[in-house]
């Protein structure tokens, strides 16, 4: 819960002041507001418990078992046969074979538990990009590619997730110009109707990174208000200002 905060700190405010246009996201003291008030565990159960115990169950669980391997098979002297090692497991009454068969259970439906749950990723907003960062295919290739020479052996060098902007609006000069201007992006401008009023309207294309979504929507809001945006993400945007159109060696 703490990581969350922590991470919407950064995310919403901290970064959002380091890139144009160099304020914090509108909404980010309204989220965090909410989450002190109104805490909600951004995890399940069962993330939370597998996560525990591949992390600190699973090899204490895991001595404890070969402790016990040990004591039954040296204590109070050497076994010669699997029998005698049956016998030793005995507490009390209960018969070895019934300690053995509910430490195997137990054990065993634990660790498929964990192995189960390895999958779930709903808490790893603090360590994931807020946005869906799909697999792109030769995106290692081409990053590798885009920048030669030397990198900084303390931080790792990485492109900036590639989005894909539409703008529709009727103020589409001077939207368009802002984008040109400020944000240095091309805007390729597309026609379209609004099928439900049946007006035209133009329809603005533009390639960004996710870094520069804050500056694109405080353009167009400061245009036009009643402009719709829509940002996904794309596969691979190749050309100036990107990755390189010409194909690596």
């Amino acid at each position: 819960l703490w990581s969350y905060r922590v991470r919407l700190m950064e995310t919403d405010f901290y970064a959002s002041m380091l890139v144009p246009p160099f304020q914090p996201s509108p909404d980010w003291a309204e989220s965090l507001a909410e989450n002190l008030l109104h805490p909600n565990f951004p995890i399940s159960m069962w993330e939370a418990f597998g996560r525990r115990f591949r992390r600190n169950y699973m090899w204490i669980y895991l001595i404890l078992a070969v402790a016990w391997l040990a004591k039954n098979a040296l204590f109070p002297s050497a076994v010669n046969s699997w029998n005698e090692f049956v016998n030793n497991a005995a507490i009390g009454g209960l018969p070895g074979w019934i300690v053995l068969l509910v430490g195997l259970i137990f054990n065993g439906t634990l660790l498929v538990i964990g192995l189960a749950t390895a999958g779930l990723q709903q808490a790893t907003g603090e360590i994931l990009p807020r946005y869906v960062h799909e697999a792109r295919p030769g995106a290692a290739k081409a990053t590798a590619g885009a920048r030669r020479g030397v990198r900084a052996w303390f931080r790792p060098s990485r492109h900036r997730q590639q989005l894909l902007a539409f703008v529709i609006t009727d103020q589409a000069q001077a939207v368009s110009g802002l984008i040109l201007n400020e944000m240095r992006r091309g805007v390729t401008s597309l026609e379209g109707i609004g099928m439900y009023t049946g007006k035209h309207h133009a329809v603005l294309m533009c390639a960004l990174t996710i870094t520069e979504v804050a500056h694109l929507k405080s353009l167009v809001s400061r245009t036009d208000p009643q402009a719709f945006v829509i940002v996904s993400p794309a596969q691979e945007v190749l050309g100036r200002g990107f990755l390189p159109l010409k194909a690596e060696d």
